[in-house]
This record gives C-alpha cells, structure tokens and sequence, in this order.
C-alpha cells in the first residue's frame, strides 16, 4: 500500500515553526514584552519611577488646582487648564514609551569574527599562525574627508561603524550611539535619539506649565480675598509643594534640554562630547546648525536590522554552534580584556569574563576536531575510532587534556605567555592533522 510522505517542504516548515524567536535566544540584556514588539534595557523597571514623578504631581495639581481654576475664567478657558495638562502628560507618556520601548539602533552580532582584509586563504608556508590570524584592534575610515578610527568589539565580532559604541548594561552594539538612560530604561541612540530629546523637552514644559499655574491660583487667592502673598500661599500647601517640585525638577530636565540643545547644533553625542573634545580637533559630522537640527528631526528614522519575532532559521543555528569562519581571533586573545569604548579599566584573566572567553575559545578549537573527525567517522559506517590513525587520536587526547586544563586554570592567576603557549600548541596540533 502506497503511504504518502511528507515532502521536504512541509517538513522544513515544520521545523521551521519549531524554532524559537529571535527575541527567545537574544545574546543582550534586554528585556522583550508581548512576544518581541517591545524591546527595553535590563533596567526596565525604573521606567515606572520616571511614570510615577510625572503623573503623580500632574494628579496634585488637577485635584488642587486646575479644579479650582475652572470657575475664574471666563467661557471655556477655565476647563481648558485642566483639558491642556492631560493631554500633554499623555503626550509626554507617549514619547517616553517610544524611547524606551523600541531598539535603539542596535547593530545584530556576528557568528564568526570578519575576514582580514587582503586575506588570500593561503600563505607560503599553507600554515596560518594564531598571529597571522589575529585580527587588528583598530582600522581607519574616511568620514567626510576626515579620518576616523573605529574599533573592534569582541562581544559582537564586527568592526563597529563610526559614533557606534557598545553597551555595557545592555551588551549591545548601538548605532549613534548617546549614551544610557536609566529613566528611560534603554540606550539612546540612532532610532530613539528624536524622540528622547522630545520627552525630556516636553518634560521641561510641562514642568513651567504647572509652576506658572500654580502661580497664578495662589495670586487669585491673594486678589480675592486681599491678603499677601505668603498668607495667600498658606491657603493653598499644595501649590506650595508643586512649585519646589517643578523647580527642581527644572533645573534637571530643563538643563538636559539645553544641554543636548547644543550637542545637536554641533551634531555630537553625549559620548563623543565626553570623550573626544571635538573642540580640540575637527567634528567630521558637522553640517552647520541648520542641517544639524534637521537631520534629527526631519531626517527618516531607519528601519530596524533587527527582526526579532522572526524564526531562527536552522541555518542560523548551526552557525552558532560551528566553527568560526577560517579561525580568526579576536585582537584581544591572550590579552588582558577591557571595555575601552565604556571606559572601563581592563581585568585579569582570574576574571570571570576571562571564563567565558576561554570557553568559547575552547568550543571554537573543540569545533575544528569535531568537523574532522566527523568527516572520517561518517565516511563509512564500518570505520570506527580504533581505525583512525595514531597520531590523529594522540592530537585529540592531547587538545582534550588541554581544554580541561584551560577550563581548570581560569580561576588562577596564570600568565599570559603561558596561556598563548597553550593557544598555539593547540592550534599546531589542528593543523598538523593530516585529514585537515
């Protein structure tokens, strides 16, 4: 009896529907709500503080203030006063929400480290040396005539492009990247900047809204009832509190307006400001004030490189778990790690980063001797490991002894000459190998 069987179609769709989402697997420290459309930093939750101290005075001043207003103006304008804070606090929610809950720029992470520029597979000798193959710290690129230099991020394995910075709270690479919020819970950066200059602006706004009017309720009072100012003040406390709250408040938010008033007429981020003093030397992303100012409000946001309720393809799977491309190492292999970008000093290898890096260094030349010696023992179902060659098994049980010593060493204080050594001889070993 003839039984159907499923074509190849419907069993890659089948598998295809049992892969999870880019945003069940993500590498960074974001947090993601309703299946992947919102994206946040690890620090979400201050995001209902920031909530809290807009809403709760804008109630304050609604229930003690507006209320009362109502009735001292004439026509409509009274209820207007109230209908105006509503909406823009609703307004103000808004652009906090679009700041905070969408991807800043983030720029997706390699499987595998990029290739040497002028890389030709192959050398003199057909032997590529852990040294040949490191990969340089640094490159230079021309911005608008000037020379930039960018940088190699070990985390993400990609060159970050120009005003791209990596994220230590998020672990992300972002592009344009400003800096870190922790009102807002999420990075600021090349798709989010407009909107969290509009947030804090009209967070100044509403802050001088609600002080003038509180102004002016206390100076009815006073005209009302013909008493002073201070007595008329005394009459309502709550007006009182409000103004030394939006006065403070102010002096925050209003100086983060200027302040980012004047990064955005010299088209410069708040990292670049701290750390390159563009005032010492030129700003190659200077167009002069206007066009400055238009490109971050009238210039299109980009889309998204990032689709994160999308499938995770078997292909991208088996990526991550083979062997990096031709085996290049990161720039900082045998080298004490450290955030420069972020500032941070770099750490020892007794750091528990450290473990981590060796462990992916050991998969990665753990992946070399698996994809060889499945080639042999998949070759024939008769061959088995006792007709493998000798030396191929001693190479194997020698880098297998020294993956255990590298995983049992990462909590000591070893040198880092020591470690290289240990780097190399395995790296001989895999290209010793006759079947390689």
């Amino acid at each position: 009896m003839y039984v159907p069987q499923p074509s190849r179609s419907d069993a890659a769709g089948r598998d295809a529907g049992d892969q999870p989402r880019v945003y069940q697997v993500w590498r960074g420290s974001n947090e993601f709500f309703l299946r992947g459309r919102f994206i946040f930093g690890p620090d979400v939750r201050s995001i209902f503080l920031t909530m809290f101290l807009i809403v709760a005075p804008v109630v304050a001043f609604c229930v003690f203030v507006a209320r009362h207003l109502i009735d001292d103006f004439p026509g409509d304008w009274g209820i207007s006063v109230m209908v105006v804070v509503v909406v823009f606090t609703v307004y103000d929610l808004t652009l906090l929400l679009l700041t905070s809950g969408r991807d800043p720029g983030i720029i997706p992470r390699n499987t595998h480290p990029p290739e040497p520029e002028g890389f030709d597979g192959s050398n003199d000798s057909g032997v590529q040396t852990p040294q040949q193959l490191r990969l340089p710290r640094t490159k230079d690129v021309i911005v608008n005539g000037i020379s930039v230099r960018i940088k190699y991020c070990d985390t993400c394995m990609l060159y970050r492009p120009p005003r791209c910075s990596h994220c230590s709270i998020c672990n992300n690479c972002v592009e344009r990247f400003d800096h870190h919020c922790p009102w807002v819970g999420q990075c600021i950066g090349l798709r989010n900047y407009r909107f969290f200059y509009m947030f804090v602006f009209s967070t100044t706004l509403l802050c001088l809204y609600v002080f003038a009017f509180c102004w002016v309720y206390i100076i009815k009072i006073r005209n009302a009832e013909s008493l002073s100012v201070w007595k008329a003040m005394l009459k309502t406390p709550a007006s009182i509190v409000l103004i030394i709250y939006c006065f403070l408040c102010v002096w925050f938010v209003g100086g983060l307006s200027v302040f980012h008033c004047y990064l955005m007429s010299t088209n410069q981020t708040t990292y670049e400001n701290f750390r390159y003093r563009y005032d010492r030397r030129a700003n190659p992303y200077n167009r002069g004030v206007l066009n400055n100012f238009l490109e971050i409000f009238c210039s299109r946001i980009p889309p998204s490189k990032n689709n994160f309720r999308a499938r995770v393809t078997v292909e991208q799977g088996l990526q991550q778990t083979r062997v990096a491309s031709r085996g290049f190492m990161s720039p900082n292999m045998g080298k004490p790690v450290g955030d420069l970008e972020m500032g941070r000093k770099p750490v020892p290898w007794d750091e528990p980063r450290t473990a981590a890096d060796i462990r992916d260094l050991e998969a990665g030349l753990g992946g070399f001797l698996d994809e060889k010696e499945g080639r042999l023992t998949h070759a024939s179902p008769d061959l088995s490991r006792d007709d493998l060659p000798a030396d191929l098994m001693e190479g194997r049980a020698g880098t297998h002894s020294r993956r255990s010593s590298w995983v049992n060493r990462t909590g000591t204080s070893e040198s880092v000459d020591s470690m290289n050594a240990q780097i190399i001889a395995a790296w001989e070993a895999i290209q010793s190998d006759p079947v390689h």
